[in-house]
C-alpha cells in the first residue's frame, strides 16, 4: 500500500470532522477511559456513537490526522483489507485508529485480534451495532477488550440538548429520598414541565431529531429496516426468510405491547417454531428494539419465556404504529430509563421490582396505592404532575438517571 491509496480514507475522516459541533456530549464520554488499548462502544443506530468518537478526536488531538478515523461499511474496503490498512498506518507512526461499523468487515473479531495482538502500543476504538456478540473462537477479543453501550438520549439529556435546562445526573437514591426538592429545582428552570416531557416521549430519544424532525419516524423505520436486514444477517447469518419473520414479529408485538401474546398463536402467524420464533424474539432485544421483562425466576441467557414485553422506547411506538395507550407509553419510559443501569424485574406485586427491593407502580394523577400498599419499599411514578409528595414521585424524575 502508498500514500496516495490512502487518500479516499482520509477525505471521508476530514469530511466527517467537519460535519462534528460540541453542542452536547454525552456522560459516556467522560466515563470511557480512552487510554485503554482496545475500547467496544455498542449502540442501536442513530445514537450518536460516530458523534462521540469524532468529538473525542476533536478534543483529543490537536493534530487530527494523529488519529485515523474509518468506518468499515466504506466501499474502499472492498478492494483493500482492515489489517493492511493497520499495518500501513502504524508503521507511518499512527498510534491511534478508530473503527466505526465493525460488524460489516468479515470475520472482524480475528482480524481486530490479530491487529491488537502484532501492534502492542496501538490503541484501538471501535463500535458496532447493539446486536454484537463476542463469539469464543472467533478471536476471542472478551479477554482484550473494555466495553461501553451507549443509549438513546435520557430526558434529562435532552432537556439541555434543546438548551432548556442543565440538570445533573441523580441516582436513584437521590430521586427516592429527595425527590420533591429535585422537582422544584428543575420546575425552576423550565416552568410547566409536562409539554417538554410529551415532546420527550414522541421525537426525544435518538439525538438526529434535531435535523429531521419533520420526516423523524420515517427516519426510525428506516433504521429498523437497515438493523433487521443490514445489521441482523452480518451478525447472526440469517436468512432472507428470518429476516421478513423477524420484521412481521415486531410489528405484530408493537401492536400488542407491553401484554405477551399467546406464543404458540404468534409462532403459528409467523410459519416458525418455539425453537426459531424465541431466537428472533430475543435477537429484537439485542437490538435494541424491544425490553424483555422477566421474573426473578429467569435470565436473558435462558432464552425463557419473557412475562411482558415492550418496545425499546417510546420514540419507537409511535414511528411503529403502534397502539398508542398512555399507560403503556408511560411504563415504556420508566422500564428504558432505569434498565440502563438497574436491574429490572416483573414482580408479583405492581409492575416494575428494581434491583430486588425497591417495587414500583406507575400511572396517572390519580393512581393510588392499593396494590402495593403492603410493601415497605414501593413507590408510584406518577405522570402529568410537575412535583410530587412522599411516596408519589413524578414519572419524568426518572428520566434524569443518566
Amino acid at each position: 500500500m502508498e500514500q496516495y491509496d490512502l487518500q479516499p480514507i482520509i477525505k471521508s475522516y476530514h469530511n466527517f470532522l467537519s460535519t462534528v459541533n460540541f453542542k452536547y456530549i454525552r456522560p459516556l464520554m467522560k466515563q470511557i477511559d480512552w487510554e485503554d488499548r482496545l475500547i467496544e462502544i455498542k449502540g442501536s443506530k442513530g445514537v450518536g456513537k460516530t458523534t462521540l468518537i469524532l468529538q473525542h478526536i476533536l478534543q483529543a488531538f490537536p493534530k487530527v490526522d494523529d488519529a485515523l478515523y474509518i468506518s468499515l461499511d466504506n466501499l474502499w474496503f472492498k478492494s483493500h483489507s482492515l489489517k493492511e490498512l493497520a499495518d500501513f498506518y502504524y508503521h507511518q507512526g499512527g498510534r491511534y485508529l478508530f473503527i466505526d461499523e465493525v460488524h460489516y468487515y468479515p470475520y472482524w473479531q480475528t482480524v481486530l485480534k490479530n491487529i491488537y495482538d502484532e501492534y502492542p502500543d496501538l490503541h484501538i476504538v471501535f463500535t458496532g451495532s447493539s446486536m454484537l456478540q463476542l463469539e469464543a473462537g472467533e478471536g476471542d477479543l472478551s479477554r482484550r477488550l473494555i466495553d461501553y453501550h451507549l443509549p438513546g438520549l435520557s430526558f434529562r439529556e435532552y432537556l439541555q440538548f434543546e438548551d432548556l435546562a442543565s440538570i445533573p445526573v441523580y441516582s436513584l437514591t437521590d430521586i427516592l429520598q429527595q425527590h420533591v426538592q429535585i422537582a422544584i429545582e428543575i420546575k425552576e428552570q423550565l416552568g410547566t414541565i409536562q409539554p417538554h416531557f410529551n415532546a420527550y416521549l414522541q421525537h426525544g430519544y435518538y439525538p438526529f431529531y434535531k435535523d429531521i424532525r419533520s420526516g423523524y419516524e420515517i427516519r426510525l423505520q428506516h433504521i429498523v429496516n437497515q438493523i433487521l436486514e443490514s445489521d441482523y444477517p452480518l451478525i447472526d447469518e440469517v436468512t432472507v426468510a428470518t429476516i421478513e419473520k423477524t420484521k412481521k414479529m415486531l410489528i405484530v408485538l408493537a401492536q400488542s405491547v407491553p401484554q405477551v401474546p399467546t406464543m404458540s398463536s404468534l409462532y403459528g402467524q409467523l410459519g416458525t417454531d418455539r425453537n426459531q420464533g424465541m431466537k428472533m424474539l430475543y435477537a429484537l432485544q439485542r437490538a435494541d428494539l424491544l425490553m424483555l421483562l422477566m421474573d426473578n425466576t429467569k435470565n436473558l441467557k435462558s432464552l425463557g419465556r419473557p412475562e411482558k414485553i415492550f418496545l425499546n422506547n417510546t420514540n419507537l411506538m409511535y414511528a411503529l404504529g403502534a397502539n398508542i395507550e398512555i399507560g403503556t407509553v408511560r411504563e415504556t419510559f420508566f422500564l428504558n430509563q432505569l434498565r440502563q443501569q438497574y436491574k429490572i424485574e416483573y414482580p408479583v406485586k405492581g409492575d416494575f421490582l428494581v434491583d430486588k427491593q425497591y417495587l414500583f407502580e406507575v400511572g396517572g394523577a390519580n393512581k393510588t396505592f392499593d396494590q402495593i400498599k403492603d410493601e415497605p419499599l414501593s413507590f408510584l411514578a406518577i405522570d402529568n404532575n410537575d412535583t410530587g409528595y412522599k411516596k408519589r414521585i413524578p414519572l419524568y424524575l426518572f428520566g434524569m438517571l443518566y
